[in-house]
């Protein structure tokens, strides 16, 4: 995939320039109040060939099942011929289970590059895993426009401990359920360093992880859980409390329900109804009227999402609807109720909090609807049914996950997620969340680096959650994390990607640069996929122009405007 030329620039003053003041000393620094700084990675050349590589590989409880030699230009990743490399596939730890009678096991590739850069990259699924992807190596936001495998990586990449024929029932087994959590990667880590060891004659000189969504999750977990092994972290819109994000989107359903004008063929409300195209376009454009300028631009883009907050009021800023009439122009009194609760996150009847409030923000789209008016009441409630609830539903829920969603018990329900039950000796707050989340001192104190993103527009996962998890991570290192974790929040983009935003950039060269020069990243540069992008995001709007490209800030800066052009990321700074 090409890109734009001034997408281009932005790529090269990313590479050049994006990072900031040298927060540490030199290798292996041991100044007072500095932190190590890790040693650069040194390239090496792969020893013999695939088939000799495949002749000693060996670990235990593993089953190397191929191993190819990948021609160069046979791949391709953003566009690009990838170099020759060798491709492994295998599984680990093959079992039948004693619960479902099913066959599980941890399946995974590997990508290995005949010149590679010292590197390994673990590449997280999103989603509820089950699938072996292509080990390309992944990088951050909407269409990038590189990959760690056409960087000099080694990448993997595994299906989590099941497979996609086994989602979501997958959860009636207790085993695979802990796989899925964090088990694969704890046990995969090793294995795959030891096989770049075989290959090179050496393991990798830095290890680097990477994933959005449920694989921000797996970023998460591993910072906590791994921390001896991964050197730099992204963790892209992170699903860090994931069974009480899912109890938020049954939530949302049960809201529009509420204020839904028609039924489904089997009878349920069509809760796509209950808040229409028109109407969040509408409301869309009131947060928009109130939030826009905050930031010095009327944009388009709310960058300063706190101050909108206070600004925005969905009482008072948005028309109530004086009829029954509902023409995309108002809300009625009991839509603003429902819409509202929505935005103040799932509750119990106590009105306790069961999951995060969400922002305000203008990426109310078709990416917004398909979390909250589709997969709320599909994708959501089998994951909780079946792999966070203790103990699992029975498996004939699964031929009716929306009725199980919209009558899911916000008091009876939603504490299942802490419980365990005899075979399952974990709850899935324990296996799918980072322990002790905000203690970060071992990955700290190692010189590791851990970077987070997060969209505003997120539907499902929300930004609120996530800046209030990075506070606590603040306030365990005396309030101030920035010297080795960095969150930046996405002006408008939805899920991992998408919404009215500049959606599209790289994480892994400014992480590399932290990591083995010292070089924190003050900004990353971020861009538009307007119309003349090679893969274009239709939240763009036609009049932001070509190639708008924005700073992304570490929280809690702010991209505000200066002076100049304003698609320019240089006419913004962070403050």
């Amino acid at each position: 995939m090409k890109t734009t030329s001034i997408a281009l620039a932005a790529a090269a003053m990313l590479a050049l320039t994006a990072c900031g003041g040298n927060d540490v000393g030199s290798a292996g620094s041991t100044d007072a109040g500095a932190l190590p700084r890790l040693g650069a990675a040194t390239p090496g050349t792969l020893a013999g060939n695939c088939a000799a590589l495949a002749a000693k590989l060996t670990f235990a409880n593993t089953v190397f099942t191929s191993v190819t030699d990948v021609a160069a230009g046979t791949l391709n990743v953003a566009g690009k011929p990838i170099a020759e490399h060798c491709l492994i596939q295998g599984n680990m730890n093959q079992r039948v289970s004693s619960v479902d009678g099913k066959t599980y096991a941890i399946g995974f590739e590997m990508r290995l590059p005949i010149a590679w850069n010292g590197r390994f990259f673990y590449q997280a699924n999103g989603g509820l895993d089950g699938n072996v992807v292509t080990a390309s190596g992944v990088i951050s936001g909407g269409a990038p426009t590189n990959a760690a495998l056409n960087m000099g990586f080694a990448v993997i990449s595994s299906d989590a401990g099941h497979s996609s024929t086994q989602n979501p029932l997958f959860g009636l087994d207790p085993q695979a359920r802990l796989d899925y959590g964090y088990n694969a990667v704890a046990t995969l880590t090793p294995m795959a360093k030891r096989v770049i060891k075989l290959a090179y004659g050496k393991g990798p000189d830095r290890s680097y992880f990477e994933g959005c969504s449920n694989g921000g999750r797996h970023a998460l977990v591993a910072a906590a859980r791994s921390s001896a092994e991964y050197d730099g972290i992204i963790a892209g819109d992170p699903g860090v409390h994931l069974p009480k994000a899912a109890i938020g989107e049954m939530w949302s359903a049960q809201q529009f329900a509420r204020v839904s004008t028609a039924t489904t063929a089997n009878g349920l409300p069509d809760i796509t109804t209950g808040f229409t195209a028109a109407e969040r376009q509408m409301v869309a454009s009131k947060i928009l009227s109130k939030c826009d300028a905050l930031d010095g631009a009327t944009d388009g883009l709310i960058q300063d999402i706190k101050a909108c907050q206070a600004n925005f009021s969905l009482a008072n800023d948005v028309p109530t609807c004086t009829s029954n009439v509902r023409d995309g122009s108002c809300l009625t009194s009991a839509q603003k109720d429902a819409i509202g609760n929505v935005f103040s996150g799932a509750r119990n009847s106590a009105g306790t909090a069961l999951y995060a409030s969400f922002p305000y923000d203008a990426g109310l789209g078709a990416g917004w609807s398909a979390w909250k008016q589709s997969n709320s009441i599909t994708l959501d409630p089998g994951a909780a049914a079946f792999t966070f609830t203790t103990p699992p539903q029975s498996a004939s829920v699964l031929s009716q996950l929306a009725a199980y969603a919209l009558n899911f018990n916000m008091d009876s329900d939603a504490p299942k997620i802490f419980a365990t039950s005899g075979v399952y000796g974990e709850s899935a707050w324990s296996f799918m969340t980072p322990p002790d989340e905000a203690n970060l001192s071992a990955l700290k104190q190692r010189g590791a680096k851990l970077i987070v993103y997060h969209g505003t527009s997120d539907p499902v996962f929300s930004s609120n959650d996530t800046t209030d998890w990075y506070q606590r991570v603040s306030a365990a290192n005396g309030g101030d994390a920035s010297n080795f974790a960095r969150l930046y929040t996405v002006a408008g983009m939805n899920h991992c990607s998408g919404g009215p935003s500049t959606d599209q950039f790289d994480m892994l060269t400014p992480m590399i640069a932290w990591v083995e020069q010292g070089n924190a990243p003050d900004s990353v540069v971020a861009t538009a996929r307007d119309a003349s992008n090679v893969i274009p995001n239709a939240d763009v709007p036609a009049d932001w122009g070509a190639g708008r490209t924005r700073p992304l800030c570490p929280y809690p800066k702010v991209a505000r405007y200066q002076r100049g052009d304003i698609n320019a990321a240089s006419s913004f700074v962070c403050s």
